[in-house]
């Protein structure tokens, strides 16, 4: 793309010229190679004309699904003694179209003693947990990291949203006391 025609919305492919470094810095969807920008995805540039920064902005979504090292958000389906299934409905700070399930195991809930699992979630929950596994095409979960855990609690008797103090919830409608492995940013992300 010849820098006097650059303008914004212009449909480039991977390794096509933007400019050079002097003209545009590089932003998003795009690097820089001996002085001159390319296009480092296909999409649709834009270019800013304040900041003097070109960017390509893909048009067609990336498809998100949880891979092993992903940090995974979900909704737990079901608890049993020693195992929670939950529905993951985001991959990092990207939500997935469809829905892939996971497995929490007693074992991989925290490096201490878990008697079982119905003190770490209850059903409807929200938890963070870490893809430590794709074996059998089931995604395998650990939640044994400080910032991994519940985000979200909700009263197993009247479904109200639990307030927390400590490991320990107490029901502001009903006052049932309950206990989670809660996340460290407990009750503060955005869903």
């Amino acid at each position: 793309m010849p820098e006097s025609r650059a303008k914004s919305g212009q449909f480039v492919t991977p390794g096509d010229r933007l400019g050079v470094i002097e003209e545009f810095t590089p932003g998003p969807g795009t690097y820089a190679e001996q002085g001159t920008v390319y296009s480092e995805i296909t999409g649709r540039t834009l270019i800013d004309m304040l900041n003097k920064k070109v960017s390509v902005y893909p048009m067609v979504r990336v498809v998100v699904f949880p891979k092993v090292g992903s940090t995974v958000l979900g909704q737990v389906q079901d608890v049993q003694s020693r195992t929670a299934r939950l529905r993951i409905s985001k991959v990092g700070e990207n939500a997935i179209a469809g829905f892939f399930s996971g497995i929490l195991h007693i074992s991989d809930v925290s490096p201490g003693f878990v008697e079982n699992m119905f003190e770490v979630c209850k059903k409807g929950d929200l938890m963070r947990a870490k893809v430590i596994s794709d074996k059998n095409r089931v995604f395998h979960l650990s939640t044994a990291d400080k910032n991994l855990g519940v985000v979200y609690a909700f009263c197993s008797r009247c479904g109200h949203l639990l307030p927390l103090k400590g490991q320990r919830a107490r029901c502001s409608s009903c006052d049932k006391i309950e206990k989670r492995k809660v996340a460290s940013d407990y009750g503060e992300v955005e869903i």
